[in-house]
């Protein structure tokens, strides 16, 4: 559907809209950065959503995901906390006015890592902090702003006098950094549009994701005192040699030829990450047992399944391969992701879209980028046939210390939002006028 006709609204009059909530817009994206929604503690940035959410008119579909319903979709990954009292925020606009445009989900995840050892930090990282242009604070950058900047978008278009003349739906989902449940639950409610949206930092249109795994392995080796330690087997040894083995894997698949077309000119692609070690029961005991909690990058292609199985006949061979294979026993789980990378393409109407409301606001085009993490745009993506990219404010040191946004970032990328929002969608004069 050609909705260019169907925006009568300037790029000057929206970038001044934007402009005149800027201080509206820090206020919000401080309030959201105070508020720790870690993994189980959502609900306090959540209630700040839904608020906002209210002030745009937006009718709220609130609920927890029910696991039943996502258990068995090919989506779906093992989650590592129950779901009562955590809820996504589903802010719902129907046009009171005709509907002549194409409907629009913008999503955001309201998740956090954690912030590491705190001591690290400038300032406390829950405590926003505002130097210059940047805006600090654990999760200001990832993606909190982004959350500010598709609700201020909708909102100054408002404040000029209009709505969207299709559906949009805003989003607001827990647990995007570990599973994205959250996001799928919505797919599976059945909210579905033309296209979708994410504000994932990084003022630039994604073009491909990387496929993320999560992996637990749990080592149990032969303990003894430590005065005869070499007769032993230590857990924590021999899971740095399954380790070892897996990054014998990692630099096969950064090999050049081994890459996937995407990636090609990526410095290093894929990453296996030792995220978390524990083990050992007594400083002068060989330790029993030790887990080690991994997360490994794919390429786009192949399917969890097969990723599993690959990584499991390594880790066999090199199981088999060490001289102390009998005496120790090792067990491989997986919690959180499993979730299948993706190319983007960047020739279809919504990218082309975007791509022209950046270079009218902004002045320059958008680079197109290829990430080496995932994102809830898998779900649009692989199941919802939905065309979907990530598109959002500039930040740096996301899963970092000292975290940070771009505040003249986050008011281009709403300015772009609202614009990409007028042409994709329509929009309908609201007969209140100008709020």
């Amino acid at each position: 559907m050609d909705t260019s006709t169907l925006n009568p609204l300037t790029e000057s009059q929206i970038v001044d809209a934007v402009a005149s909530q800027r201080d509206e817009a820090v206020a919000l994206l401080c309030e959201l950065v105070a508020e720790p929604s870690l993994l189980g503690a959502e609900q306090g940035a959540q209630a700040l959503v839904r608020r906002e959410f209210e002030r745009n008119g937006l009718r709220i579909h609130a609920f927890e995901i029910d696991e039943d319903k996502i258990r068995d979709h090919p989506g779906y990954s093992p989650s590592l906390i129950a779901y009562t009292g955590r809820q996504n925020v589903v802010g719902i606009h129907q046009p009171a006015g005709p509907v002549r445009g194409q409907s629009l989900i913008l999503n955001g995840h309201i998740d956090v890592v954690p912030v590491g050892t705190e001591r690290l930090w400038t300032t406390p990282p829950f405590e926003p902090r505002i130097e210059g242009d940047k805006l600090y604070g654990r999760g200001a950058a990832d993606m909190k702003a982004g959350i500010v900047a598709y609700t201020l978008a909708f909102r100054a278009l408002q404040r000029l006098g209009y709505e969207p003349a299709a559906s949009v739906y805003l989003q607001s989902v827990v647990e995007e950094e570990c599973t994205g449940n959250g996001a799928l639950a919505c797919l599976v409610e059945g909210y579905t549009a033309d296209a979708a949206l994410i504000p994932e930092p990084g003022e630039g249109v994604m073009s491909a994701q990387m496929g993320v795994m999560w992996l637990t392995l749990d080592v149990y080796g032969v303990p003894v005192h430590a005065a005869y330690a070499h007769t032993g087997v230590a857990a924590i040894a021999f899971a740095n040699h399954l380790v070892d083995a897996l990054r014998e894997l990692e630099q096969a698949w950064n090999r050049p030829a081994a890459r996937h077309a995407c990636f090609a000119g990526h410095e290093h692609p894929i990453n296996f990450n030792l995220g978390r070690i524990a083990g050992g029961e007594w400083t002068s005991s060989v330790p029993t047992h030790c887990r080690v909690d991994l997360r490994l990058g794919f390429y786009p292609g192949i399917k969890p399944a097969d990723m599993r199985r690959q990584v499991e006949d390594h880790l066999r061979a090199a199981h088999r391969a060490h001289p102390q294979h009998a005496s120790v026993q090792y067990e491989v789980s997986y919690q959180g992701f499993q979730a299948e990378g993706l190319v983007v393409d960047t020739a279809q109407p919504v990218i082309r879209q975007l791509l022209q409301c950046h270079l009218d606001i902004a002045g320059t085009e958008a680079p197109l980028f290829a990430s080496t993490a995932t994102t809830d745009v898998r779900f649009f993506h692989l199941y919802g046939n939905i065309p979907s990219t990530c598109y959002g404010p500039e930040g740096a040191d996301i899963h970092g210390i000292d975290e940070w946004v771009s505040i003249a970032s986050l008011q281009r990328v709403t300015a772009v939002l609202a614009l990409f929002i007028a042409r994709w969608c329509g929009l309908n004069r609201l007969p209140s006028g100008p709020a």
